[in-house]
Order: structure tokens, then sequence, then C-alpha cells
């Protein structure tokens, strides 16, 4: 898909983020004295629109070319970075390099987008000395939506708590509005527990699709551009991205978030990545699959997985219909060129393995 942008789109784009990323007393992320080094590609929404921030307000700016993990381990010791931004895959690179290892990464802030940040991860990265952020946008968005920051109610809170909104996609930037529709396109309450499509307005937001007008009807329908992404607001105007529709799991009757599935997964001392789709499944409509990266050192199955993820069941964080029946320990999940997951890969790889009855595959 090709969206476009104008002039006047981008500048105010450049000016809401530069805002948004630089007045917020709780996680005050970049200013006029960082140094900026984008570790998201150049063709990927304009590197998310941060090297125009960086360059109108001056600082000093480190490109490092191909992303490779050493690289740029070395290249934020040598130019003294403080600021960068990338999908979480990436982020796992870099600290699992080998130049890494017993590094203290301390003033380093990074913007986490592309992908849902979990809570393992972010834990991880705080023990190594980063400050990380969520945010969240999409290529039709231009495309910065919203950061994580917290209020004053919200940092008087538990540690606990703190992360919870921290590794959510966080509260509209300037010049957003943000609203919650259910299927008949019927606007939801911000109480934090009703789920629907997250619908956006913006002066930045692009007008449509290149040389593909009828999609881009389909995705201002109703004066609203449709993300495709379920989500809830709360009271606070904090957005919390629960999945893509398209990866919503169908099991039993019941939707199973596969974002929230991989979050509880990772938290397993054994996972080093994982990647959660849905499966047709004869019986449940679809059965939730977990393709998983093991740390060195380590062996997870399917049992395994079963009993880690019971005190969430238990505690009313998962539904027991939700923990997944299958595991496949691989050692490398596919991704796109950004470093995203790519789920629709991941299922063709899943439906072939399948198919030729794979040995690797863990069944309860």
């Amino acid at each position: 898909k090709g969206v476009y942008f104008t002039h006047r789109q981008l500048v105010l784009h450049t000016i809401g983020v530069a805002t948004i990323m630089g007045s917020v007393d709780s996680v005050r992320l970049l200013g006029t004295n960082d140094v900026y080094m984008p570790i998201t590609p150049m063709f990927h929404v304009h590197a998310w629109g941060l090297p125009y921030v960086a360059t109108m307000l001056g600082l000093k700016q480190v490109y490092p070319g191909r992303y490779d993990p050493e690289l740029l381990v070395e290249l934020w010791r040598k130019e003294k970075v403080t600021f960068s931004h990338c999908v979480p895959t990436i982020l796992q690179m870099v600290l699992n390099a080998k130049a890494a290892q017993g590094v203290d990464f301390a003033g380093w802030k990074i913007v986490i987008g592309g992908s849902a940040l979990n809570r393992s991860l972010y834990e991880a990265s705080k023990a190594r000395g980063i400050q990380l952020t969520a945010a969240y946008g999409m290529s039709e968005t231009g495309p910065l939506v919203s950061c994580a920051h917290l209020n004053e109610e919200l940092l008087a809170g538990s540690e606990d708590e703190r992360i919870t909104y921290r590794i959510k996609a966080g509260v509209p930037g300037p010049l957003v509005e943000a609203a919650i529709i259910d299927a008949e396109g019927r606007f939801l309450p911000a109480d934090g527990e009703s789920q629907g499509e997250l619908v956006l307005r913006a002066p930045w937001l692009t007008e449509g699709y290149f040389k593909e007008p009828q999609k881009g009807a389909e995705l201002w329908a109703g004066g609203w551009m449709h993300t495709g992404d379920v989500a809830t607001l709360d009271a606070f105007g904090v957005i919390d991205i629960r999945d893509r529709i398209k990866d919503v799991i169908k099991t039993g009757g019941e939707w199973v978030s596969s974002l929230a599935l991989e979050d509880l997964v990772s938290r397993h001392p054994a996972v080093r990545e994982v990647a959660v789709v849905g499966i047709a499944d004869p019986q449940w409509g679809e059965r939730p699959f977990a393709l998983v990266v093991v740390r060195e050192g380590h062996a997870i199955g399917a049992r395994e997985l079963k009993e880690h993820l019971k005190p969430f069941v238990e505690l009313g964080h998962l539904s027991k219909w939700a923990i997944p029946s299958q595991i496949a320990v691989v050692t490398e999940i596919p991704k796109t060129s950004v470093g995203k997951l790519d789920k629709k890969r991941i299922r063709i790889d899943i439906i072939e393995w399948q198919a030729n009855n794979s040995t690797f595959l863990s069944t309860l």
C-alpha cells in the first residue's frame, strides 16, 4: 500500500511530535541537548518523522545505515547517543549483542513502536539502564498518534501500575482525536473496558491510498480514519491496543488477544521471543498457536507453558481457552522488512509444518 502526505501535513506532524516528546514532564524524551540515532528504516514512514524533529531542533544526528546490533552499541558508546526509536525485535537484538553484555546503557531513551511493548522487554531494558516509552502510530497516520506518559495520579501509583501504563499506546498527542466504535459504527464509552475499533482524526493523517480511491473511502468511512486495531480508551484518555482486528483469535465464541498472550508468554524465563497466531480448529473455530525462540541453555514445551500461564487464568487475566495447545520452538520468527512480526507468513509456515507432521511441534 502507498500513503501520501502534503508538505503542510509533515510540518504539522513535526511540530506535534516535538511537542509530545519534549513537553511531558513524566518522561521528557527529546530536547535540544540530545544526541539522536534512529534505529528505524528511513523508508518506513519517514523514520517515524523523527529526523524532521531532530533537524528542526538542531540536534546532533547519528545515522547507522544497516542495523547491525554490534555497530549500534559501538555508535551509542562513541557518539554518546541519548535518544533512539525502534521496534521491539530490534531492541532485543541490541540487548543480546556481544558488545552489549555487561554494558550500562544509562541515559539512553528509546521510543518503542510498530509492535506492542511487553512488560518483559521493558523490565529487561530498565535493568540495563534504558528508559523505554511506548508510542503508537501506523503508516496512514504519519505516523505518531500517541505516546505513553503518566499524570500525577498515575505517578503516585505502585511501580507495577506505572509499568502497566508506560507500556500502553499512551495519550493522543496535540490535535489528535481518538474514539472507539463497535461493528455498527456506534461510539463506545472511554471506560477502559469497552473494546472496539480505534478511529482517529488529526490534521496530518493520510487522505487515502495512492491510486486506490476505493480503499481510501473505506479508510475514512464515517468521517473518522479506521485503524483496524481493537483498543480501549480510559478516563485518562489512554489508548490500550488489544490487537489487530485481523489478528484477534476467535476460539469457542470468545475473542482472545494475541498481543496479551504474547506479553504473558514472554514473561517465562526460557522465552526470548514469541509470536501467537490463531490457527483453524474444527471444534473451536480457531486455537492459539505459539511460536517461541528460547534462550540459550533453556527449554520449554506446551506443558511448561500451560503451567506458566495457569496463575494468570486464576487471577482472571486470561481465559483458560486462551492457553495455546500447541507451540513450535524455532530458531527464528519471520519478520517484515521493518522488523515487525510477520503474522501472515507465520500462519502459512505453521499450516505447512502441520501438513508435513513436523517433529518439533509440542502438543498438550
